[in-house]
């Protein structure tokens, strides 16, 4: 690690050294009673069961983590015996929405946001600076992995240079942020930056970072993490507490303010049986989230699995269902810890002595599945699954709200194309990208080895894929290569075109790089909805390639099944996937799939404790490019004013500016439909070369083929305002079929977002944004809600807020309201050409009902969405970033 300053003292767990600025406390804890030592050890920890509360085992275990942080971090000022109170008395007080504060043991981010999270750090720095104050009171006060897996891209695949060339495009790309993020590694106190080239954020996280216990000065307490990525949940399947939070969250609670969060409902979601043989806990889940989605709903719940078929999923099955706690629409599914998380952390190469005290801790504090009676714990509500029913979905992949809507024939005629000197045919339905990766999936050996033995197979019966499409292989650690090697799964991947292709989400997250152009052409030529077969998460349009309208999520061996076939619109039961080049014969699906009992001798044959401590002991050190990257050594982070990549935020130029009272006269800049995702606010992908973006980097000398992708330049606030509502699938009822557009309505013209907001800010005119339900849907992203804020919106009306995205508007200044039930623009007449005024801004109290009146005479009501007390703090000092920024410096409110 890096020098250890005098206001610091060393946590170890695992094996990772923590250097962490001890945290002042306003009073003494009225707990302090409850510390007793672990058995016969040393060690302290807070102990439940010394409340001598019979409430204690009603409560859920995810509760009880939220427990004993309340009880361990009470100091009546942030966290006060009330707030304890309240927690115990859960089966009353969650039905009321009681705020609590939580505390997370640490903070987990990826690239992405981690570089925008370290350049909002580096500017809070040079304002404390400037005021007089030491400027190393902006630290982190809890521990941030920093995991860099969100910038390589596919640009190379189908060839065993592939790996290599996209590893150093990849460096060649993103020298300057690397630079930047290792300069942070540095100058910040408590960080550890995970270089490129390791893996998947979620599935280190899970193999190696995650402790499942923390121990601080002798004393034990629960991991539990915040992370930068809505898939963070992926952990919850160790037993681990944790949810994604925006980076304006996150930001803070690295800065040590608690999260402020309504104490949640617990939903008891039962596992009954055991899976079919050919089932995968990628049929599981998906049948979960199609349960959970159309049912009442879990959106700000707690789900908590229990139930005899919890002990029938493996530690990475659990995981896999936790990870798609964001596409059920959970904060979280929770798996609690119990005798298969301790194997687990076993066969993962942590300490046998740690893991043996957690099994003790977890124990002894109530927190082990295995040690409480189930039967005494009260859940909001109960679901369950048979999963003895859950089938492999072939033909139904796709999430309800895109299975239909192209209105397609898929027996249409065939388009012909030439590809390297060979004539083939796309359709509707077509595979134009297959790609095994995500750490939902390629965390979990089971569904890994079958698709390698489904390949060996395959390649045994002579079949191959189509060499138009785009296969890549992307794991999300270096312990799959190691045990694909091993077990000799993975030359026949090789032979199928499924080279590695770096260790990122890639694919996953958009990162799939460019067709080939004859592919391209022909679809776009011919109107084709192409498709993508990928092992990911999310699949909305858009999403995996501007070329791949619908795209489909498939377990690994499905990946490669559906690219033998070549295209989606095939029953894999009834229809073979090609005709063997050995025997003239049709192979079908059921002659390559291995059977469960097969993949289970691999796996138990092939991994292995040591497997993962090779790979993870010098896992910091990774790569030669990364370890001769030279970073500047300072305190402040010297900006330098022609980058394009790294820019110095005005975030903090207005502090001395008053909350306006009121909105008024405010024009819509956009009216949006249903289901508007982050991605769609502020897409990740590619800069478009007739975009803002693309222009303004023109005019700075860049380069189109230099362009990279908006989240690599999520540190460039010019780039990125520029960028806000620029996604290619944007649907502004507007300005319908226009794409990314919008209209300048003082004179009718239609023109980019940007331009617009522009337009409208040397107007000295208010803007707002009305959209339907689900606004802000999908990842955690933060520059969703800085940009609007940046091109002036002040508040968002919708139907309905996704919750990661609601706290980020609140944690940067912008007003979330949302239509009373019954109501939205279109059942109100909203044309979008009013002006609107919101009065009382300043006085706005959680949930309050506000009045909002336009130029029309159009009058309604609308809910306030600052849901907390402390979000109603943040929100007067015009976000949290200011608030933690005035706290520091003691700066007065401004009036």
């Amino acid at each position: 690690m890096y020098a250890v300053r005098s206001a610091t003292y060393k946590s170890e767990f695992w094996g990772i050294s923590r250097y962490v600025r001890r945290m002042s406390t306003m009073g003494v804890n009225p707990y302090e009673s409850l510390r007793k030592r672990l058995g016969n050890t040393p060690k302290q920890y807070f102990a439940l069961r010394e409340l001598n509360d019979p409430r204690l085992l009603e409560l859920p275990y995810s509760i009880r983590v939220l427990l004993e942080s309340a009880v361990r971090n009470c100091d009546e000022y942030s966290t006060t015996r009330e707030h304890v109170e309240n927690i115990l008395g859960w089966c009353e007080t969650s039905a009321k929405q009681t705020e609590i504060p939580f505390i997370p043991a640490r903070v987990l981010l990826q690239d992405f946001t981690g570089v925008p999270t370290i350049v909002d750090l580096a500017a809070m720095r040079e304002f404390v600076a400037k005021s007089g104050k030491d400027p190393k009171t902006i630290n982190p006060l809890v521990p941030v992995d920093l995991v860099i897996d969100h910038s390589v891209q596919v640009d190379f695949s189908r060839d065993s240079s592939a790996l290599k060339l996209n590893q150093d495009t990849e460096m060649s790309r993103n020298t300057e942020r690397f630079r930047f993020l290792k300069w942070g590694a540095q100058s910040f106190e408590n960080t550890l930056i995970i270089p490129p080239g390791s893996g998947i954020v979620h599935q280190v996280n899970l193999e190696f970072l995650a402790r499942s216990i923390f121990e601080k000065d002798g004393l034990l307490y629960p991991d539990s993490v915040v992370g930068t990525d809505s898939h963070t949940t992926m952990i919850n399947g160790l037993g681990v507490l944790g949810w994604g939070v925006g980076g304006i969250e996150a930001e803070a609670t690295m800065l040590g303010q608690p999260i402020s969060m309504v104490l949640p409902q617990v939903v008891g979601f039962e596992l009954v049986g055991k899976p079919a043989p050919d089932v995968f806990s990628t049929d599981i889940v998906l049948a979960i989230t199609s349960l959970l989605r159309s049912g009442p709903g879990v959106v700000g719940k707690f789900v908590e699995f229990v139930g005899e078929g919890v002990q029938h999923l493996s530690l990475a099955d659990r995981a896999t269902i936790a990870n798609m706690a964001p596409e059920y629409g959970a904060t979280m599914g929770f798996f609690p810890i119990d005798n298969l998380t301790v194997e687990y952390l076993i066969q993962t190469g942590r300490p046998s002595e740690k893991v043996e005290l957690l099994d003790m801790y977890a124990r002894e504090n109530c927190l082990h599945a295995g040690t409480c009676d189930s039967s005494r714990i009260k859940y909001s509500s109960t679901d369950n699954i048979l999963v003895t029913d859950v089938k492999g979905k072939f033909g139904e992949l796709l999430t309800t709200k895109d299975t239909k809507g192209y209105g397609v024939d898929v027996a249409s005629k065939p388009s012909k194309f030439s590809y390297k000197g060979n004539e083939y045919e796309l359709n509707h339905g077509s595979i134009v990208i297959a790609s095994i990766t995500s750490c939902t999936n390629t965390s979990n050996p089971a569904v890994m080895l079958a698709a390698g033995m489904l390949a060996q197979a395959a390649v045994e019966h002579g079949l191959k894929v189509h060499p138009y499409i785009k296969t890549s292989l992307s794991p999300g650690s270096k312990t799959v290569t190691k045990y694909l090697e091993l077990s000799g799964l993975i030359d026949p991947l090789e032979k199928l075109g499924f080279y590695i292709a770096g260790y990122g989400c890639m694919t996953c997250i958009g990162n799939s790089g460019e067709l080939d152009p004859e592919v391209s052409e022909c679809i776009s030529e011919n109107g084709l909805v192409a498709c993508s077969v990928l092992s990911g998460n999310r699949n909305f349009e858009g999403r995996v390639h501007p070329f791949t309208r619908a795209n489909f999520l498939a377990s690994p061996p499905l990946v490669i099944a559906y690219a033998l076939a070549g295209r989606i619109n095939i029953d894999l039961v009834n229809e073979p996937l090609g005709i063997s080049s050995k025997t003239g014969k049709p192979v079908y699906f059921r002659d390559v799939m291995p059977s469960k009992s097969d993949v289970a001798a691999f796996e138990q044959k092939f991994l292995k404790p040591e497997l993962f401590k090779e790979v993870y002991q010098n896992i910091t050190q990774s790569g030669d490019a990364w370890s001769k990257l030279e970073a500047p050594k300072a305190e402040l982070y010297p900006w330098d004013p022609d980058s394009t990549y790294i820019h110095h935020p005005p975030y903090f130029n207005n502090m001395n500016t008053a909350l306006e009272a009121n909105i008024s006269d405010a024009a819509v800049l956009l009216l949006l439909g249903d289901s508007i995702t982050t991605d769609h606010i502020s897409p990740a992908g590619n800069i478009a070369k007739t975009s803002p973006a693309a222009r303004f980097l023109q005019s700075r000398n860049v380069e189109p083929k230099d362009f990279n992708s908006y989240g690599s330049r999520r540190g460039n606030d010019e780039v990125m305002v520029r960028g806000t509502f620029a996604n290619i699938r944007l649907s502004n009822l507007l300005c319908p079929n226009q794409g990314p557009k919008t209209v300048y309505h003082p004179s009718g013209e239609v023109m980019s977002v940007f331009d617009a907001s522009e337009k409208y800010r040397s107007d000295k005119t208010n803007l707002i944004v009305i959209a339907g339900k689900e606004y802000g849907t999908g990842s955690s992203r933060d520059w969703a809600a800085k940009g609007p804020a940046l091109l002036g919106v002040k508040a968002i009306i919708a139907e309905s807020f996704e919750r990661i995205h609601r706290t980020n508007l609140v944690g940067f200044g912008i007003l979330p309201l949302q239509f009373l039930e019954g109501q939205n623009a279109a059942s109100l007449g909203i044309t979008g050409k009013e002006k609107f005024t919101i009065l009382g801004i300043d006085k706005l109290t959680p949930g309050a009902i506000v009045r909002v009146t336009s130029d029309s005479g159009l009058a309604f009501e609308v809910k306030c969405r600052i849901d907390t007390l402390l979000e109603q703090q943040y929100f007067a000092h015009g976000g949290i970033l200011q608030y933690v920024l005035r706290k520091i410096c003691q700066l007065p409110l401004p009036k």
